[in-house]
């Protein structure tokens, strides 16, 4: 496995992106044995960064990654978990109950990993990182990300940390380069901050052409794996990939092993 590393650690360019484990917008304990086996065979495979929100299946995306995790032979200290709070719950007291409840349904006494889902309108960022600075003080989470903020979002949010800012999870893909466009990515690359993407395959919807078929070709490679080692390959840079397909889970953590050459990157690059 390839690693980021960051702030004293080391992240795998590759983790497992949860949404969609037990349900989408609301519990759907129907898909909750699939969910589970996916999860398993997450673990098994080597998958160690799991990526999940109390928004996910309305909380119930935690509860099974905790459970898959108890069952594991895995232990706590060697996984790096990552939640988030939503924007309705940014408020001092809601961002703290927020986190008691994402910690009782995950079953872990710290979350890795927490970031404010979505940038809110009405609350102001300086009341949000008050609690989030004192929940890392209290050892309840380890460090502070954010997800969807713009530049100037994320150069606030990175002012009123008292910790370094880990990461801004954001939609980046080969057609997706609106956080490339808009400067955060290079704000991540110069300040020592994760720019983690999400929906990095576009959900499976990936778009072909002959440029991106002959480079996964020349890998031995699927155009979905070739799509992903292309983010793996730029610094500060890493991927969540959902998937509940024991064979597309493991082709996804294959692709951080595909080394491109900068030819193949720069026509990559160039495909928007």
């Amino acid at each position: 496995m390839k690693y980021e590393e960051v702030r004293g650690m080391r992240i795998p360019v590759i983790g497992y992106g949860c949404w969609g484990i037990g349900g989408e917008m609301s519990a759907n304990p129907a898909r909750d044995a699939r969910s589970l086996e996916a999860l398993r065979t997450a673990l098994k495979l080597g998958y160690t960064h799991f990526d999940t929100a109390e928004m996910y299946a309305n909380g119930h995306s935690e509860e099974l990654l905790g459970k898959a995790v108890r069952e594991s032979a895995v232990p706590r200290e060697s996984l790096f978990i990552t939640s988030k709070v939503s924007a309705g719950h940014l408020y001092h007291d809601d961002l703290l109950q927020a986190c008691e409840r994402s910690l009782r349904r995950l079953g872990m006494e710290y979350i890795d990993l927490y970031l404010i889902h979505w940038p809110s309108s009405s609350i102001p960022l300086e009341e949000s990182f008050r609690t989030l600075n004192r929940l890392v003080r209290e050892g309840a989470i380890r460090h502070i990300g954010v997800s969807n903020f713009d530049l100037a979002q994320l150069q606030q949010a990175a002012a009123l940390s008292e910790t370094p800012l880990l990461t801004n999870q954001v939609p980046y893909s080969l057609a997706q380069r609106e956080y490339v466009q808009n400067g955060v990515l290079a704000y991540c690359q110069a300040h020592d901050i994760l720019l983690t993407a999400y929906s990095p395959v576009e959900e499976g919807r990936l778009r072909t052409n002959a440029a991106l078929k002959e480079i996964a070709a020349a890998h031995g490679a699927t155009p979905y794996q070739v799509a992903l080692a292309w983010l793996a390959s730029q610094p500060r840079v890493i991927a969540i990939p959902a998937s509940q397909d024991a064979g597309h889970m493991h082709e996804n953590l294959a692709a951080a092993e595909i080394v491109l050459n900068d030819e193949e990157i720069q026509q990559l690059t160039g495909l928007a």
